[in-house]
């Protein structure tokens, strides 16, 4: 069992778009965010308010403080998945202890993820907190489910494996695809493009801080991000699935 420790800082709980929301109810949140999907910063502003609720709770359950920031960012992709589905009725006059709140049902969210996720070994992760979020994950994650499979596959070929122009154009063109290596620049190109296209407006202002993604110098965020042990485990031929929205995979127990 892990000894106490202290709670991350996380600087988008400081922008002005999330502080703009502090005065919102769990309600008014979750409502905001069921009703905005294509919005962010509902979500951020969530993660803010209790994040060190969770962290503290996974940081006592976890081995070591490189499986509780993975683990930390997996929860988080849960909850995101499942708020869409969360009622919060209206407050009635004279609720009981056992009434919905937000707080308790991430509370189980939280236990659920501690006793079903497989987490891997320290020296398999490649996530830290320091490098991406896990509001900043998610939403680069669900970006990446949304670009087209080629541009997928060089964007991970490239970040991930860290590939070469021609050698990734040596294996898409074994596997049918006429690209050559100026192409697979152009494509690494495009994804960035598509990727940043496909973030919400707030979330690029938020992490970006209005900046805009480049295929070189490789932001460090983004990086990290991408390196993580689900995508390096996976075989070639599952890359361009990287990023599905939903999927845990072997991530989680059966």
């Amino acid at each position: 069992m892990s000894s106490a420790a202290p709670i991350p800082n996380f600087p988008e709980c400081d922008h002005r778009l999330v502080q703009s929301l502090h005065h919102l109810s769990d309600r008014e949140l979750v409502q905001l965010f069921q009703r905005h999907g294509e919005a962010g910063r509902y979500f951020t502003a969530i993660f803010c308010r209790y994040s060190p609720m969770v962290y503290s709770l996974i940081r006592h359950s976890a081995r070591s403080p490189v499986q509780a920031e993975y683990l930390f960012a997996l929860t988080w992709r849960h909850i995101l998945h499942e708020l869409g589905g969360v009622n919060c009725p209206e407050v009635v006059a004279g609720e009981g202890p056992t009434a919905f709140t937000l707080q308790n049902w991430l509370i189980n969210i939280t236990a659920l993820c501690i006793n079903q996720a497989v987490v891997p070994e320290v020296e398999a992760i490649h996530y830290s907190l320091d490098q991406a979020t896990p509001p900043f994950w998610c939403y680069v994650e669900q970006a990446l489910d949304r670009l087209a499979p080629v541009e997928r596959l060089v964007a991970v070929m490239a970040l991930t494996f860290r590939w070469s122009d021609n050698r990734i154009a040596a294996y898409l063109q074994a596997e049918g695809e006429s690209l050559t290596a100026a192409d697979v620049r152009h494509r690494l190109g495009l994804a960035f493009q598509h990727l940043e296209a496909a973030l919400p407006d707030d979330i690029r202002q938020i992490y970006l801080d209005g900046g805009a993604l480049r295929p070189e110098p490789l932001p460090d965020d983004l990086d990290g991000l991408l390196t993580v042990p689900d995508l390096e485990s996976s075989g070639l031929g599952d890359a361009a699935l990287v990023g599905t929205a939903g999927d845990f995979g072997s991530e989680w127990a059966n």
